[in-house]
């Protein structure tokens, strides 16, 4: 059950995290939820998609290793 947690929580930042980023670069602003809530600058939307994308590894990974 936590893997499946940890995988969906790193899915949903990494998306946010690239909708961000993706919207700042080549939109007027920031696309996704987090734009309603915070101001957030480039560099947090590139951390929040990092660490989206290593908690949606770890969450794969560890999902593997149980099937193993």
């Amino acid at each position: 059950m936590k893997r499946e947690i940890i995988l969906t929580i790193g899915w949903i930042a990494a998306i946010q995290g690239g909708l961000g980023l993706g919207g700042r670069i080549f939109g007027d602003g920031p696309w996704g939820v987090l734009r309603n809530w915070w101001d957030v600058p480039d560099a947090g939307y590139a951390v929040i998609l990092l660490v989206g994308v290593a908690l949606a590894s770890a969450g794969e990974t560890s999902r593997r290793r149980s099937r193993a």
